[in-house]
């Protein structure tokens, strides 16, 4: 039976090979994908999204969301993904026209029909799930899992020494969400430096698949792979959005532990910062599974195969 996935996302670089690997995977059905502002402005993630489902052959529905945190002013990561969140290598990123809808309501509508039968995976900041949440607390019972790209787990963070950006860029939203009793997983960028980075070589051999998807998914990590390089210091570029999606159809890729999980708001240092028991010493209720370790082998076959 296919996996059937409700995906919210702020279309950058990463997440649009994370929504090839969904949308290629034959086991999965892909029941809406909803965009909130983050990586680039809500318009522009809109129409990243929607670039990649017709470069998929899709017909999956797209619907926007919020335009910026709930509280807070968006602070984007085009320094990161390009000012086009693809790289500026020159794609055609204007007048695809998404589905009629607010991506709040969709979130709502499509996991209250259909009770303990949607996967629901995020790749951005969590405004229009925490929005979501806000207007209809019952969706975290009725869903079957949440696999949310977020935190920095035992690592350092990848836009603050302790945050991840995706719980930063709104923190209160991230915190709404990790005290709303939603099945949790989280797959911070720890797990991503771990076992989704792709070296030089790594990203030639994908290239070299042969495919359309397959060039578009590495050419679009150009501004990428320059900071990955030259501000983070890593050998290579990673692939956070793809790692999660990957635990998102295939549970059995990833090892997790069961602890009690809390995100710092406000504006302090710690701002957006995953707060994880990872020795239970608070005595709270464990609230989600954190993902420990994924299988590299596997993920790279699974991202192989959906691109090829």
């Amino acid at each position: 039976m296919a996996e059937r996935l409700l995906i919210d996302t702020d279309t950058a670089s990463d997440d649009a090979v994370a929504l090839i690997m969904a949308l290629r995977h034959s086991d999965v059905e892909v029941e809406a994908i909803t965009v909130v502002a983050g990586n680039v402005a809500l318009d522009q993630a809109v129409q990243n999204a929607l670039y990649t489902v017709e470069l998929c052959g899709s017909s999956v529905p797209v619907f926007g969301g919020l335009t910026g945190p709930l509280l807070r002013d968006l602070e984007d990561a085009t320094d990161t993904h390009g000012d086009d969140g693809f790289g500026d290598i020159g794609l055609d990123l204007s007048g695809r026209v998404p589905t009629y809808g607010h991506a709040v309501d969709v979130i709502t509508e499509t996991i209250m029909a259909n009770r303990g039968e949607i996967t629901l995976v995020t790749l951005g900041p969590l405004s229009n799930v925490a929005t979501a949440l806000l207007r209809t607390p019952d969706i975290a019972t009725a869903v079957k899992r949440c696999v949310v790209m977020g935190g920095a787990g035992r690592g350092p963070g990848n836009v603050t020494p302790l945050a991840e950006y995706n719980l930063w860029a709104d923190p209160e939203a991230a915190r709404i969400v990790c005290r709303s009793g939603l099945p949790l997983t989280l797959v911070g960028w720890d797990i991503s430096v771990a076992s989704a980075m792709l070296s030089a070589h790594d990203a030639s051999r994908i290239r070299n698949l042969g495919s359309d998807l397959a060039r578009f998914a590495i050419d679009i990590q150009a501004t990428v792979e320059k900071f990955s390089r030259d501000v983070s210091g890593l050998d290579g570029f990673d692939l956070p959005d793809p790692m999660a999606m990957a635990v998102a159809i295939d549970p059995g890729i990833a090892t997790t532990e069961r602890h009690h999980v809390d995100v710092a708001f406000g504006d302090g240092r710690d701002r957006g910062k995953d707060i994880v028991d990872w020795l239970d010493a608070t005595g709270l209720g464990a609230n989600a599974d954190v993902v420990t370790s994924v299988s590299r082998r596997r993920f790279i076959t699974m991202l192989e195969e959906t691109l090829s």
